[in-house]
């Protein structure tokens, strides 16, 4: 994976370790492996100092918009502002510009060198309170901090460090941030595995509207049925075994991050829920607002997932009614209960088993506008990160992802009828051409999002199944394949090309991963000591 290099000539690399450069970060590092670092997580560091850049942007510009309106409203009072009353105010409100910066805190920063990356290359940064519980942690993120010019952590200054340095309880040095005062702009978890353990904490000591970072790594947990009685443990949801597993698991994290939230009036609202590579990662804005909780069981969802033909169908827990108000204002809102079952107690389309998922978020994972700004954030800077094509290739299909539950890939639809795959302009075309929408997702190469129900699906495929038949000698009895055959199709298909239709080549992106080299994927844990904790000592990743 390339990064964009910086001069390194200054740096004297002592006996016993090497320097590992990353965009405008340097960082020495012990031969041996005392404090984590994975090479390939420089995507999710390039994805989260862009987003923490474009989130920034928005908080300084709501800020300037509201400094305006504030002056506007005195000016309006007193009607004229003499001269030298003009300047002092001026002279206030530019004070009050150059003190206005954000406050980040790195739960779990290992080497530091996420921590540096943010105090380097994000100019709205006051300072990154780097934490780690492992003592040798600390000492390379001192040496770390040290190198890279952002002031010294031994010596006594009158300049604070913009990184400073904290050896610590994660969870012990967030709650000693939970006071409104003491309160942070953005709260980044990077845990070797689940987040789960620092989620109370991280909602509480974010700033209203402030950003909440979080990376999972346990996909085996959250994207198979392999241990559904862990992730309810850590999520408080069952997991999905299905081809959609890996959105499942963005909503499963989700609806930990705002159930947790809620307990303390705190609603969420999710920018960007990433599923890339081996982990997931989400960027959640975070406000206090009793209302907006009160919405939450409507937003929570169990799901009835066939086993068979991965059909599913949606459980929500609760509803909004509304009712116009008698005074003629804003409408009242009622929050009820949802009626129950959704489904018979077989799956309608093959008369599967049907197996109980969730409860997990269903409200949009995704915010389209936020997406563009990163977009829009990346392409004027490109060379200002490493992975920068692939993260407008993603970035993109983010933004273009509709705002419903789950996708299907074509190749598996057409795997329970046994019969040739149709290509995905023919399969979109008809979904468009019966009146439902369409949009890929970052989850999956070739999958498809669509409002449409599976039963229309399963229609197209029976519709394609006309002119390319099943040579059903090849299917066995009691394969899926002759039940959803026998079902009679409901929905007329047009294959018409529309306009709006997916295709193979459609956008020139970088979408999906390939492997960037040979054995990647998640890295060992850091060494422990002996005598270290149990607790999250080197539980840290980059």
């Amino acid at each position: 994976m390339s990064s964009v290099s910086q001069p390194t000539e200054h740096i004297t690399v002592p006996n016993g370790f090497k320097l590992h450069t990353e965009n405008s970060a340097h960082i020495l590092l012990p031969d041996t492996n005392d404090a984590f670092l994975n090479p390939i997580q420089e995507f999710n560091r390039d994805l989260s100092v862009a987003c923490i850049r474009v989130w920034a942007e928005e908080k300084e510009e709501q800020r300037r918009q509201k400094r305006l309106l504030r002056r506007q409203k005195e000016e309006a009072k007193s009607n004229s502002i003499n001269e030298e009353g003009a300047e002092a105010t001026k002279e206030a409100t530019s004070t009050e510009e150059k003190s206005t910066g954000i406050v980040i805190l790195e739960a779990l920063s290992a080497t530091g060198l996420r921590s540096i990356r943010y105090a380097k290359e994000i100019p709205q940064v006051n300072y990154v309170l780097a934490n780690d519980l492992s003592e040798a942690a600390c000492q390379a993120m001192r040496r770390n901090v040290d190198i890279n010019g952002l002031g010294s952590t031994d010596v006594p200054s009158t300049i604070p460090p913009k990184v400073r340095v904290n050896e610590g309880d994660a969870c012990t040095l967030m709650y000693a941030h939970r006071p409104a005062k003491d309160r942070v702009d953005v709260v980044d978890l990077d845990p070797y595995g689940t987040a789960a353990p620092f989620i109370d904490a991280a909602v509480q000591c974010v700033r209203d509207d402030g950003l909440l970072c979080v990376t999972c790594t346990d996909l085996s947990v959250l994207a198979s049925g392999n241990y559904p009685e862990k992730c309810f443990a850590n999520y408080g949801g069952v997991p999905v075994r299905g081809e959609y597993c890996h959105e499942s698991a963005l909503r499963l994290v989700l609806s930990s991050i705002a159930s947790a939230a809620s307990r303390y009036g705190r609603s969420i609202t999710p920018l960007l829920s990433l599923s890339i590579d081996f982990y997931v990662r989400l960027f959640v804005r975070v406000r206090t607002s009793p209302l907006e909780v009160k919405k939450l069981p409507s937003q929570t969802a169990t799901y009835y997932i066939c086993t068979t033909c991965q059909s599913y169908y949606q459980q929500p827990l609760g509803r909004t009614v509304e009712q116009p108000s008698k005074k003629g204002g804003e409408p009242n809102i009622n929050y009820k209960t949802h009626s129950a079952p959704t489904v018979p107690q077989r799956c309608p389309e093959c008369d599967g088993t049907l197996h109980l998922a969730g409860p997990m978020w269903s409200a949009p994972i995704q915010d389209p506008e936020f997406a563009k700004k990163v977009v829009k954030h990346v392409e004027e800077d490109s060379s200002k990160y490493g992975t920068s094509a692939r993260m407008k290739g993603m970035l993109t299909v983010a933004s273009e992802e509709l705002p419903v539950p789950f996708y299907f890939t074509p190749s598996r639809i057409a795997g329970y009828f046994r019969c040739e795959v149709p290509p995905i302009m023919e399969t979109t075309s008809a979904l468009l051409n019966g009146g439902y929408s369409v949009s890929r997702s970052h989850a999956v190469g070739g999958s498809i999002k669509t409002t449409a129900p599976r039963s229309f699906v399963y229609d197209i495929t029976r519709e394609w199944i006309k002119t390319h038949p099943v040579k059903m000698e090849n299917v066995s009895e009691g394969h899926v394949a002759r039940k959803l055959l026998q079902r009679p199709q409901q929905a007329e298909i047009s294959f018409e090309k529309h306009p709006n239709a997916i295709t193979r080549d459609d956008v020139k992106l970088v979408r999906y991963q390939t492997n960037p080299t040979p054995n990647w994927g998640p890295k060992p844990r850091a060494k422990r000591k002996r005598d270290a904790p149990e607790e999250d000592a080197s539980m840290e990743a980059e």
